[in-house]
């Protein structure tokens, strides 16, 4: 019994393959109420960022204030959103 292993083959060429787009985190600038970072979060997870903004504040009564080291953390580290963004920087720019 003898069996020969072949490659698979591709209909594509190597050059014709794109690199999938990369959805990046930014803060935002047209939705923010301190630094953007809850607003660009918002986007990021295609959520509503007044429930982050709620969530943010509910976790920060349970954990007695610890989860607010986190806010200026990611305001230092998230870069703001460009310019011209890849996709809305709000919901009222939505059509």
């Amino acid at each position: 019994m003898t069996e020969t292993m072949t490659a698979p083959t591709s209909t594509s060429s190597p050059t014709a393959t794109t690199a999938p787009t990369v959805k990046r985190l930014y803060r935002s600038r047209t939705d923010r109420k301190i630094a953007g970072v809850l607003g660009g979060l918002g986007e990021y997870l295609n959520a509503d960022p007044t429930v982050l903004r709620v969530l943010f504040l509910v976790l920060a009564l349970v954990t007695g204030g610890a989860t607010l080291l986190a806010y200026p953390i990611m305001w230092i580290v998230t870069p703001e959103s460009p310019a011209t963004a890849p996709w809305p920087t709000s919901p009222a720019t939505q059509v």
